[in-house]
């Protein structure tokens, strides 16, 4: 009997895999993963990042978060797609819908990636390689892009080995595998080993994932500290985390992101705070559902990690409540080194109808609205937000913005 076997199934290059679907069904003639093609920006403007890429693209040089006129200059007859974030959500909601078909136990990790405990349904299936393989041929079947499904006994591995040639892949990487597979590769290939890191290993004489599982551990961690023991727990294939799949109305509401460069000006970090905040409280409301306890994250650029968080009295699911929660508590524990990922979280969840205790402050408040104070109340602003949750509904994500957010490229990008 199999147990504690993993699958990490990853869209191949999510974005472009599809808009390519949606453009081939509205008629296209040419498949725009077969020519070099970006999704990104805009087409007219030449501004803004790649968030995707081709496999032809990416023979000229380009890459994932690199600006589209740079891309331009590298292949003149580059085509550039405008990404459409609100139809991406919903290509990847029914992704996880049919992978939950099979089994409940799925960890969504990002919009376009997620762990499967493959232990759940064994008994279906007569090898874990007949199933990754027929989950990935429905997947296509059903929706028309492809799929990389790495197969391991921990977490760290499964994720490694989908990333192992693509596209449409399935890929085995178990403990005892590691020293032929995953060793001769360079230390760059390790998941979380950034930049910054990658440039002190090699400082150090550490050239592939081997080198790195073979060093001494307390050198690793004077150089890199809690970091260096991570990358070694990895480059050995440790890791004891599992599949945590996380119900939304059980546990809390978050959001975090990857920034595309490192941040270091507390306007941009502002903006990508209220932009989260504004996503939670969306999913909040979707789910009838408010919030006492309202938390932020953030990852510098070192890897070190720092949350801090706040509770209410009473539930809130306003994205701009949320947002001056979260600000005022990252300006508390902000260190002011480069910002890597920014996380808003809330927990402590509570139905949206229930009984709510007015404190002095609260009645104090009323009392000035009644006064003839302009600034709108509580009740005033969850109207408004309610309000644009239908328009968003009808119209799509990007129907209406703050003002704040219009001159803003998105910050999502989609790997290979």
């Amino acid at each position: 009997m199999i147990t504690n076997l993993i699958f990490h199934i990853d869209v191949n290059s999510a974005f472009l895999s599809w808009t390519a679907v949606k453009m081939l069904r509205e008629g296209a003639t040419v498949d725009i993963r077969e020519i070099p093609a970006v999704i990104g920006g805009n087409q007219e403007t030449r501004h803004g990042i790649v968030v995707a890429k081709s496999i032809p693209a990416k023979k000229y040089g380009i890459h994932t978060a690199e600006p589209i006129a740079s891309a331009k200059r590298k292949c003149p007859n580059l085509l550039v797609v405008s990404p459409e974030h609100s139809y991406y959500k919903e290509q990847s909601r029914k992704l996880m819908e049919l992978l939950r078909s099979y089994t409940p136990i799925i960890e969504q990790v990002s919009i376009d990636e997620c762990y499967l405990d493959y232990s759940s349904i064994q008994n279906s299936f007569l090898s874990p390689e007949e199933a990754a393989n027929y989950i990935k041929k429905t997947i296509y079947e059903t929706f028309g892009f492809t799929v990389n499904i790495g197969i391991s006994d921990v977490k760290v591995l499964a994720k490694m080995a989908s990333d192992f040639q693509k596209p449409d892949k399935v890929h085995t990487l178990y403990r005892s595998e590691i020293q032929q597979k995953m060793w001769p590769l360079p230390v760059e290939k390790l998941f979380m080993a950034g930049k910054s890191s990658v440039k002190t290993l090699h400082k150090l004489g550490i050239r592939t994932i081997g080198d790195l599982a073979n060093s001494p551990l307390p050198i690793l961690e004077s150089h890199l500290k809690s970091h260096g023991l991570l990358l070694w727990q990895f480059a050995n294939g440790i890791d004891d985390s599992v599949v945590e799949p996380v119900r939304d109305d059980a546990k809390g509401v978050g959001n975090s992101i990857t920034l595309p460069e490192d941040y270091t000006k507390p306007d941009e970090i502002d903006r990508i705070l209220l932009q989260l905040s504004d996503k939670v409280a969306g999913r909040l409301r979707n789910i009838s559902q408010k919030a006492k306890t309202v938390a932020v994250e953030v990852k510098y650029s070192d890897f070190q990690k720092n949350s801090r968080q706040e509770t209410f009295d009473r539930g809130i699911d306003s994205g701009t409540e949320i947002y001056h929660s979260v600000q005022g508590l990252f300006r508390e524990l902000w260190n002011h080194k480069p910002v890597r990922l920014l996380g808003v979280r809330v927990t402590n969840l509570v139905d949206y109808d229930e009984p709510e205790q007015l404190d002095f402050e609260s009645l104090l408040q009323n009392e000035k609205q009644s006064t003839g104070r302009k600034k709108p109340s509580g009740e005033k602003i969850e109207r408004l937000e309610r309000a644009l949750d239908q328009i968003k509904m009808k119209f799509g994500d990007d129907a209406v913005k703050r003002a704040s957010m219009i001159e803003e490229n998105s910050n999502e990008t989609d790997e290979e």
